[in-house]
Parts: C-alpha cells; structure tokens; sequence
C-alpha cells in the first residue's frame, strides 16, 4: 500500500487542467461491448477503476488499442461467455464498483449476464433493486445465488415496457440504457437519472445508431435496434475533480485557475462554493479561485443555518460532500452537511476531529461544521484514506495543516485521481508519495 506525504502551509498558484470524467468513462467503456465495430473513446483518466475496468471489457474478448495517452480504441468482435462465467471474472468483478455497469451490455447483447454485489468504496449499502427490478421489467429473469453469492440474468426473451423507477439511480439507469437499445420494442424510462455522464452515454449510443428521445431529461423513450455500429466520443471534464480544485484552493488561500472546463455540465457545483463565501471567476472555458484570507458560510434568509444535501440532477451530487465538509472548517459560520445516500459516508470526520476541526457528528447521516474562520490552523496527523472522496478531502485538510501528514491507503485516492501528487506538486504543493 502507498502513502502520501504532505507538508501543509504551501500555496498554489497556477493553471491545472481537470481529468476526463470517471463516472462517464466507466459508462461508456462498458457500452462499447454492445457492438462488434470499433469505438475510440478520448480524454480517458488513467487512473485504477477505470484502467481495472478497461482490463475487465479486454478480458470478455474485446480488443483494445491504446492510441494516446488517452485515447483507447475498443472493438469486441465476441464476448467470452465461458470468462463471465468464470471465477476469475466473479472474482475481479467483486473488486470493482464499476463492474455493475457491464451488466447491461451484456444482457443486450448476449441475453445473459453474471455478477457478485461489487466493492468499491466502504461507505455503506449501494442497492442494486433499480438494475435489477429495470432489467426484470423488460423481460429478464434475475436469480441470487445464495452459494456464490452473485446475481445471474436470463434476458433471451426481452421486449421493451414502460417503467417507473424507484429512485434516478445513474448506473441504473445507465443499465438499464444499455439493455434496451438492442431489445426489441419500445422502452420508456420514466424518473431516469439526467446527470451529464447519462446525457453523454445516451449521446455516444445515438452515434452508434440507437433511437433515443428525451436525452438530458428524466423521461427517455428507446426504439430498439438490431445492432449498433462504431463511433468515436469524448469525455467531459471531471465535475468532482473540478469542485476539489476549487475546495482546495480555497482552504489553502490560493490563487488556483481552473482550465478547460466545461461550465454548463457543473451545475448547482459553483453557486453551492459561493454559499460557502467562495469567491469565484469565470471564462468561457475556466474558472479562477483567487487567494482570499477568510470566507463565509452563508444562511437561509430567515437566519437559520444553511444545509448542504445531496440528491439526484440537477441537485448536489453526493461525492463532493466530503469536500465541502472540509473546506467550511476554516470557514466563517457553520453549516449542516447531510449526507443522505450513504450511511457510512462522514465517518471519516473523526481524522479531522483529531486535526482539530469543530465537527458534531450526528449520525451516520449528518455533521455539523463549526467554522474556525482562521483562527487557529489544522494539526498535522497520521491518517488512513477509506473511500476515494473522504481521501481527497483528507489531503485538502493534510495541505492546508500546520507540519507534516501522512495519509495511508491512497490507492482509494488512485481510483479517482490521476496523477494527483504530480499535479498539485506542478502548482506549489509539497506532495511526496511512498510505497
């Protein structure tokens, strides 16, 4: 396992460019097993789910190409059914969050799917009812196998229905997506899931030739096709990258330009960092986080203290939460973090209770921050990295502390975040990695 290093009290100042969009690159990664033509995806971040998941599509028969450093060309002539219903393929899967999402292609294309209740995160429960009960609904046998622990798929005999989701599960919908383009008749997803990463999914399958309406919205209708072709695609910036920029650069009073960001696809992000007192710049095409001494949490108009939640798009996605609850520790105010997607998500507030941070952990749900508003400075700690949020979040209070930290498990940093040290080092920060 490896470990970061991190003397606090430097300042950025400079440019850094945001990765491709991990969520969206696990989508479509996946999708690209639902034709046999070939599909170049660019702006793919290497970094571990991804290049795991692109390891996974490769051994199910596709062939994979790497054209550039982030560009990879995908053509899965085959699937190896006999590999997904191997233990080796059980056992990889049960490793990657991401996995779940090669459900979908597999049943549209093949009619048969496998899979174990994938890892991941340790931040609770993450239902799979919304594939499940989706795929069902279209026809679909699902079965758990209380011995090997895993879910099989029987969908030979599917044809498109109308169905209303329980909740705007994105991955859900995104199997759900995937499954219907190749399955006869016409789907209706009614309370889908309309983030980016699905609005580009649904883009990418259109020029591949699938029949989809209502893209950006909670409602699709899908026509069904026989077979999709090839195209190419590119990733959108990553929108929890670009928030922990801007979080970062804030807690450490930085002069941090945000570059080649796509500022439609942010949504409530930048006007939830102004509630924090954040002050902001924008471009075309960046945005500018100038070093200020203090900020201030804002309140509802009747006094009260705000809370930030999360919820499905266009509402605050629940993975910068963990950065938020960070950067309004050395804010002016106090605000309520509520965490309502997963239960075990804020435990790690109990690192920045050591470094000194004013937290009321409530329950599994819900934190109270009392900002210090700089009047005493984080301590330095010896901390360990749970979940690749709850890691960036640590590394933001590690380089905004007073001496040297150390963060232990960063491969759940890696996950998410591609070459991070290196990049933050490149702007002024004091990052060294260990093994």
């Amino acid at each position: 396992m490896a470990s970061f290093i991190v003397e606090g009290g430097h300042r950025l100042n400079g440019d850094i460019i945001p990765q491709g969009a991990k969520n969206e690159a696990l989508e479509v990664i996946a999708a690209t097993l639902l034709t046999e033509e070939e599909v170049i995806i660019s702006n793919i971040p290497q970094i571990l789910d991804v290049l795991n998941l692109i390891k996974l599509v490769e051994a199910l028969g596709s062939e994979v190409k790497k054209l550039a450093p982030d560009t990879y060309s995908f053509r899965a002539k085959e699937i190896d059914l006999d590999f997904v219903r191997s233990t080796d393929f059980l056992e990889r899967s049960r490793k990657l969050r991401g996995s779940v999402l090669l459900v979908g292609p597999l049943v549209g294309r093949t009619g048969y799917a496998i899979f174990p209740k994938p890892g991941g995160d340790k931040i609770g429960r993450r239902r799979l009812d919304t594939h499940l009960i989706g795929l069902a609904t279209l026809g679909a046998k699902c079965e758990y196998n209380t011995e090997t622990f895993c879910y099989e798929i029987n969908g030979a005999h599917r044809k498109g229905k109308y169905m209303l989701l329980e909740e705007a599960s994105v991955t859900g919908t995104a199997n759900i997506i995937m499954t219907a383009v190749l399955t006869p008749g016409t789907t209706t997803i009614y309370h889908a899931a309309c983030e980016p990463y699905i609005r580009q999914l649904c883009n990418m399958l259109v020029a591949m030739g699938a029949k989809i309406q209502g893209i950006g919205s909670n409602l699709l209708t899908i026509e069904g096709v026989e077979k999709l072709g090839g195209c190419t695609h590119r990733l959108l910036p990553d929108m929890i990258e670009v928030g922990s920029f801007i979080g970062m650069a804030a807690m450490t009073q930085s002069d941090l330009t945000i570059r080649e960001v796509h500022l439609p696809d942010l949504g409530i992000i930048p006007a939830a960092f102004e509630r924090l007192g954040i002050q902001m710049e924008y471009g075309e095409d960046y945005i500018r986080v100038p070093s200020q001494k203090s900020y201030e949490i804002d309140t509802y108009m009747d006094g009260s203290i705000l809370t930030f939640s999360d919820a499905p798009w266009p509402g605050l996605t629940p993975d910068l939460l963990s950065v938020f609850l960070v950067v309004a520790t050395q804010a002016k105010g106090s605000v309520l973090i509520h965490q309502k997607m997963f239960e075990s998500r804020l435990f790690f507030v109990d690192n920045l209770i050591n470094m000194g941070a004013q937290i009321i952990l409530c329950d599994p749900h819900r934190a109270v921050i009392i900002g210090a508003d700089r009047r005493y400075s984080l301590r330095a700690a010896n901390m360990v990295s749970p979940d690749i949020r709850a890691g960036i979040a640590l590394l933001i209070a590690a380089m905004d502390a007073e001496g040297i930290s150390r963060i232990d498990n960063i491969d759940q940093i890696d996950r998410g975040y591609q070459q991070i040290e290196t990049r933050l080092n490149a702007v002024g920060a004091k990052i060294k990695r260990i093994e």
